[in-house]
């Protein structure tokens, strides 16, 4: 990837004016000004709420104010590179996604490499999908939705809040491991799918528990199972995908902070220990709740390596789905 002359000399004056201090006084003057944390989805998406309940609770801890910016679209690939071309100074930080390991999959030219140019400082939270279903489709439990599949291939749909996101990807990796051929619709967001399944247009639908909760519980829906490897908080008496006959299965939505690549360490570890800090916060924990969210925490090395496993599993998605070569 080829860089500009113009990042060149910005970090380069960056890091120059950074290394003058001693690597103490860094992370005691950090941050002395507002800092940015940019969010590619819009206001309202399950990164936006996770990012506003760290940054309000970030403030409190390190006494200065920490503001989400929402820069849409591509996915979130157009705030993704803008903060990869963003001084390593510690005030233009990412609220990183799910997004982030898949797009740079299926997306040729992207414009930023994302294991090189970010390094991460805490993962905040996950958040399970529910596969959920219209009634009318007569299915109860994971067993029976591959059943109908395998019996009308290609003739079952799934929506998703777009392609390359996690509501896409899950129901990818449910072909893939079920031997199904359910069709995958793309809209532009969750809630325009879960209005088309409400309404019978589709029949099945791989979503962010937040999304369907309601649904599930006024009966408008039928939840088979979540998602991920262990069971939802938001839904504990609910079975996972991996219990009901198709073990290994794990998907779930992830939100963490990252920095440009070369951000001083010191920085990198204040900010990693107020996110962990934040996360023992009672209402931190009973809002990410509410949500169907589940908190995370850890170092860096542990947000790096669950990148590094997160992007293998979805590049073998993307292959055997024909997504990616």
């Amino acid at each position: 990837m080829k860089i500009s002359r113009r990042r060149v000399l910005r970090l380069t004056a960056t890091a120059a004016g950074l290394a003058s201090m001693p690597r103490g006084a860094r992370a005691q003057a950090y941050p002395n000004r507002p800092v940015r944390i940019i969010m590619g989805f819009a206001p309202g998406a399950s990164g936006d709420i996770a990012a506003r309940l760290l940054a309000q609770e970030l403030g409190k801890l390190l006494s200065q104010q920490f503001i989400v910016e929402n820069r849409t679209g591509a996915g979130s690939t157009i705030a993704t590179n803008f903060v990869a071309h963003a001084a390593p100074d510690g005030y233009t930080l990412l609220q990183g996604t799910v997004a982030n390991t898949i797009s740079p999959i299926i997306t040729p030219n992207i414009g930023y490499d994302f294991q090189k140019d970010f390094a991460p400082i805490s993962l905040f939270a996950t958040l399970p999908n529910i596969i959920v279903v219209n009634p009318s489709l007569g299915v109860h439990n994971v067993q029976e939705l591959i059943k109908l599949a395998r019996e009308k291939p290609g003739e079952l749909t799934f929506g998703s809040a777009g392609v390359g996101g996690i509501s896409h990807f899950g129901g990818e990796l449910f072909n893939v491991m079920a031997g199904t051929k359910i069709v995958h619709v793309p809209y532009t967001g969750t809630a325009q799918a879960a209005t088309d399944l409400l309404g019978g247009r589709l029949q099945v639908m791989f979503s962010p528990a937040s999304t369907v909760l309601q649904f599930i519980a006024e009966g408008k829906l039928v939840a088979l199972a979540s998602t991920g490897a262990r069971r939802a908080s938001a839904a504990p008496n609910l079975v996972t995908v991996s219990e009901s006959g198709l073990p290994g299965y794990d998907t779930v939505g992830w939100f963490g902070l990252l920095a440009p690549a070369g951000t001083p360490r010191e920085i990198i570890d204040r900010v990693a220990a107020a996110s962990n800090e934040a996360l023992k916060a009672h209402e931190v924990t009973a809002s990410l709740a509410v949500q169907g969210f589940d908190k995370a925490g850890g170092s860096p090395e542990d947000f790096a390596a669950f990148i590094r496993e997160d992007t293998a599993k979805w590049t073998r998605v993307a292959r055997a789905a024909r997504l990616a070569k």
